[in-house]
This record gives C-alpha cells, structure tokens and sequence, in this order.
C-alpha cells in the first residue's frame, strides 16, 4: 500500500504546485457555461422549449453536462503526465523500483483521478451560481459518478500514453476523442434530438452514462435517459476494465 499512497500524494502534491494548470482547468469550463449555456438559454426560454429539456431550463439542463466534460477532459492528463515522466526519466525510476507495479500505477490512476474530481468540484459548484433548478443534495453523488469517469479515462489515458513516445501524437488522439464523445454524450442537447445513426453512437459512448447519471442527481429522473443503475453499471464496469488495463500494459513496460 506504501507505493500505492506515495504515487497518488505525488499526483495531488504536482497539481496543487501548478498554478496555471489549477488556473486553466476552471477558465476553459467556465467559457462553456457562461457564454455557450447562458447565451443559449434566452434561445430556450419558452415553455415549448423546455419540454425538448425535459422541464427545466436550458443552463440547468447543461450543468450536469458541463461537469461531466470537465472531468472526461482532465482525466486524459494522466496520460499526458506519463509521457511527460517518460521523457525526463522519472518512469524509468518507478520501472525498477522495488515495489508492484501494478500498485504503483493504480496509486498514480487514482491520484491523478481525485485531481480530476477536484477540478470538476470546483466548476460544479461555480454552476450552482449560475444555473437556477440544480439540487444541491445532488453535488456529492454526482461527485461519486465524475469518479468513477475519471478512473476510466484516466486508466486509458496511462494505457494509451505507455505505448507512446510523442507528446503530440498523444494530445492529436485526445482531440480526435474528445469532440466526437463530447457532441454525443447528449451534454450539450438531449439524445431524443438526435438522427437515428448518431443515437446509436450515443449508446455506446461512455461519456453519455456519465452526463445522464449526473443528470439524475442534480436534476431529477424526468431529464435521464437511462435508470440509474445503468448509469453506474456502465461506468463501473468500464471503470475496472480501463484501470485494469492500464496495470497489465504497465506491468510489461520495459525501460527504453
């Protein structure tokens, strides 16, 4: 457990050293929700509108979504740090460590996971300023789903970058993934709005069970796609899969 709590203080203890990074992650989120959601809400404010949200106004229906962005965005640092370790040799240290491997990778997921989670605490809380109808016995459940997304993105994340070199092969994946995913999770506008072939991509994109199960907390059942046991099952399975992953690809890392 020592390698497993050492490499998840060190991800926090890098985080809270980052003044820019802490600074980046809360002005990005804002833009969405400030000029994206409150610009779009006049848009929406009839009541014929609002049924397409299920009742609710339009900044209320975004917030659970813009949460949930937060959180799959920052989880793909964690491969960004990973490559970023490769090339000033710290990895190579962790490699011949005494200790598991697979410990040691779980503690970095996790830490980097809990940065994550503070990141999107902090901008969900900053929408309770703005958005009207959110629950706020709804903040730490919806906290509980932002984990377990980021311990599935974050595990892809380190599986992805151990089997890369390049920074920017790296970051050109990310931006590939994450646009697609984001305008299919239905965070920005419901799935019933959506073509037949792009609903049935939103199905099977992780980021929607993400987006609907924070909806169900924050919002209520009647804007959820999905039950709620759907929702966490879906994350938690893809959860253990991808932290999974990422332990065995670590595990048969060789030093370059």
């Amino acid at each position: 457990m020592e390698a497993l709590t050492t490499m998840a203080y060190r991800q926090l203890k890098r985080f809270t050293r980052a003044k820019s990074r802490v600074a980046g992650m809360i002005i990005n989120p804002l833009l969405w929700l400030v000029f994206f959601g409150m610009g779009w809400s006049k848009v929406f404010d009839n009541p014929m509108a609002r049924t397409v949200f299920g009742g609710v106004d339009y900044l209320t229906f975004l917030a659970p979504g813009i949460f949930a962005m937060t959180v799959f965005n920052q989880s793909f640092v964690a491969g960004v740090s990973v490559i970023w370790d490769k090339q000033f040799g710290f990895l190579k240290e962790v490699l011949v460590a005494p200790a598991s491997r697979k410990e040691t990778i779980l503690g970095r997921i996790i830490g980097d996971s809990l940065v994550t989670l503070t990141q999107g605490a902090i901008i969900l809380a900053l929408t309770f300023l703005l958005a009207e109808n959110l629950k706020l016995s709804g903040f730490l459940p919806a906290l509980g789903v932002g984990f377990l997304l980021a311990m599935a993105f974050s595990g892809f994340g380190v599986s992805l970058a151990l089997r890369m070199e390049s920074m920017e092969g790296f970051q050109m994946i990310m931006m590939v993934l994450m646009l697609p995913l984001t305008f299919l999770s239905g965070a920005i506008y419901p799935i019933e709005t959506m073509p037949g072939w792009m609903k049935a991509l939103a199905y099977v994109n992780p980021l929607t069970y993400a987006v609907d199960g924070a909806r169900h907390f924050l919002v209520g059942a009647s804007v959820a796609r999905f039950s709620l046991g759907v929702d966490l099952g879906v994350l938690a399975v893809l959860a253990a899969i991808l932290v999974g992953l990422a332990m065995v690809e670590f595990e048969r890392a060789t030093i370059g």
